[in-house]
């Protein structure tokens, strides 16, 4: 391997990760309701499985998996089902929700936890449970776990790789469970090597975080087969095609994914959620979420259960809502989006919450200059400036030609353009209806 692992392009904006980095999770109490949108995976929608007036456990199965490609959605709360209507979800879009009003009790439902260590379960069965959990990639994908570790036969995965990058701006959840959870998520991996027989571990961490380096290495010297590699710290690290290539050399083909090249990546968050399923029998029902942000007086990272509604989470931590607040971005600055309200929910993907005060400044909006930077700046080896003036004018078959579905939205290209150009929301928006016009020609 090279000593400088790494990727063309890419960019290194300020980390600003000192304010949490340092700072134990906390669990923050029950909140009063919370608000579970339907969709929060990628895949096959969900079939509700309760009634307003219902009464719930912490576990209880509120709507249920219609396809392989699904996963199940749990109650994060005890209490009275309030009802099941389209509420504001954090994309700005009303999707159907289950509203759950807590009944203080903070009753579970009997958790079924393996009366066999996990070495004695087999690969099915495994799977099963990280299925029946509800778990999904929590790096921000939302991707079944278990259909990704079920590879299509003629498939054959060869390396694993964790993602401890976190690379967004801000962000410090992962930091921290690597740190406060290191055996827990050892044990975890552990767990997915088993089920992907594969011959090649690799935890990967950027520079960035020397005590988590030097903490699983020493862990992970008497484990066979697993490596601890530090990596430059650049952004989009922690992206999948990007993160294979910096450690492998192999690289994704268009319209490909990691298997294709014997690789399967899994995020911290992931990998802790599959230990959390196996061992206890937990149910995905709460997250580590990064508070933090020039409008945050105490920052840190909090444990949360999946459904509270920022609000809530901001008072709880704050006390109240800072009256100097400009903008709400659930995720990092990168890739995150700009929250249209703070009555919206914290999904099972979502893993920072940052908070600017006012003002926040705004781009330039200037004509492209033609200067490249963005070009140079893309992972994916794309040309942003040409696609963003493509997706502007409407020209998609343009679009389509220049492979814009293989943008990963990472953000580069806007951050480095000199005309403060929206690149990545234009191209994103390209990307929507060349997908969009694929899939009304399949049916």
């Amino acid at each position: 391997m090279s000593k400088e692992m790494t990727f063309k392009g890419g960019v290194h904006p300020p980390e600003s990760k000192s304010a949490t980095s340092d700072k134990p999770i906390k669990t923050l109490g029950l909140p009063d309701k919370v608000v579970l949108p339907l969709q929060q995976h990628i895949g096959a929608p969900l079939e509700v499985a309760v009634e307003p007036g219902d009464k719930v456990k912490v576990g209880s199965i509120i709507a249920k998996p219609t396809g392989f490609v699904s996963i199940p959605l749990h109650a994060s709360i005890s209490g009275e089902v309030k009802s099941v209507s389209d509420q504001m979800h954090p994309t700005g879009v009303a999707m159907p929700a289950v509203l759950i009003q807590s009944d203080g009790e903070d009753t579970w439902e009997e958790l079924e936890a393996a009366r066999r260590k996990p070495h004695e379960l087999s690969d099915d069965e495994l799977k099963q449970i990280i299925r029946d959990a509800g778990i999904v990639g929590l790096g921000g994908a939302a991707f079944p776990t278990h259909v990704k570790l079920s590879p299509p036969a003629g498939k054959t995965i060869d390396t694993f790789i964790l993602n401890g990058s976190e690379c967004e701006p801000y962000l410090t959840a992962d930091h921290r469970q690597m740190l406060e959870r290191k055996e827990e998520l050892i044990q975890g991996v552990s767990m997915l090597v088993k089920i992907l027989g594969n011959s090649r571990t690799i935890i990967a961490i950027e520079r960035n975080k020397p005590d988590v380096i030097e903490t699983l290495r020493e862990l992970c010297g008497k484990e066979e087969n697993f490596e601890v590699v530090g990596l430059k710290t650049k952004y989009p690290q922690g992206g999948e095609k990007q993160l294979i290539e910096a450690l492998t050399g192999r690289e994704v083909p268009s319209g490909g994914l990691p298997m294709d090249v014997g690789c399967l990546v899994q995020n911290v968050s992931t990998v802790l959620a599959v230990f959390d399923a196996v061992t206890q029998g937990l149910p995905l029902v709460e997250k580590v979420v990064t508070l933090t942000g020039s409008a945050v007086k105490n920052p840190g990272n909090y444990k949360v259960r999946v459904g509270t509604l920022v609000e809530d989470l901001i008072k709880e931590v704050e006390g109240e809502v800072p009256e100097n607040l400009g903008k709400v971005i659930m995720g990092g600055p990168m890739m995150g989006i700009s929250l249209p309200a703070l009555d919206v929910p914290v999904l099972k993907g979502t893993n920072g919450l940052v908070l600017l005060a006012e003002p926040v400044p705004e781009n330039l909006h200037q004509p492209c200059i033609r200067c490249g930077s963005c070009v140079d700046a893309c992972p994916t080896r794309l040309m942003p400036c040409e696609l963003a003036l493509f997706a502007e004018n409407e020209q998609w078959d343009k679009c389509r030609e220049y492979s814009v579905k293989d943008c990963i939205e990472c953000g580069s290209c806007s951050y480095v353009c000199p005309a403060g150009r929206d690149l990545v929301q234009l191209i994103r928006y390209g990307k929507y209806k060349v997908i969009s016009e694929e899939q009304k020609k399949k049916k």
